[in-house]
């Protein structure tokens, strides 16, 4: 019963952290990188379809300045075009035959320090939401119709879990912020 509790908060946990990882790698630092276009959603096809640019197309990066889109359908690149100014994300698609580049410009300093708290957000949510998985548990383990000592167990390991997951979203965000930070 316990151990069954245990692995299920586990899980929990570690979505909640993959939730925040995806969101972390939507925070733009000066370094190129598909995570930065991939889920805008885009017009295509005449408008009669909306999908992201990860269904359309390929993307990858030249260098760490560079993504270029590669269309798998080059009728849908002016929607690519149109979808990425339109999402004003800061970036200009220059379309180039049957691709599409763009150059990531360098972060300000200024600019630096808004992404960094952007950062600081979405893992303070990222927190939030092992600690709200963790009250879960918690409240499951009082519930549940197992002896003392088992449940104080319960609770310290749930406890441990969630320390170790928060330790990682740290760790997570430290690397962020080191990357931000570089110029």
């Amino acid at each position: 019963m316990i151990d069954a509790l245990l692995s299920q908060t586990r899980d929990r946990m570690k979505k909640a952290f993959e939730i925040t990882q995806t969101d972390l790698s939507s925070v733009r630092s000066g370094r190129a990188t598909p995570a930065l276009v991939e889920n805008i959603v885009v017009s295509a096809y005449g408008g009669s379809q909306k999908l992201r640019i990860l269904e359309l197309a390929t993307i990858t990066t030249m260098d760490a300045k560079t993504l270029v889109i590669s269309p798998w359908d080059p009728s849908v690149i002016e929607d690519l075009e149109k979808g990425i100014l339109e999402a004003n994300i800061g970036l200009t698609p220059v379309i180039d035959g049957e691709i599409i580049r763009m150059s990531i410009p360098p972060l300000s300093e200024e600019r630096r320090q808004e992404y960094i708290k952007l950062a600081r957000a979405k893992l303070e949510s990222g927190r939030i939401m092992i600690r709200q998985v963790r009250h879960n548990a918690m409240r499951d383990l009082k519930t549940a119709n197992v002896a003392e000592d088992e449940r104080k167990h319960g609770e310290k390991k749930v406890q441990e879990l969630t320390d170790e997951m928060i330790a990682e979203i740290d760790a997570l965000g430290d690397r962020k912020e080191q990357e931000l930070l570089q110029v």
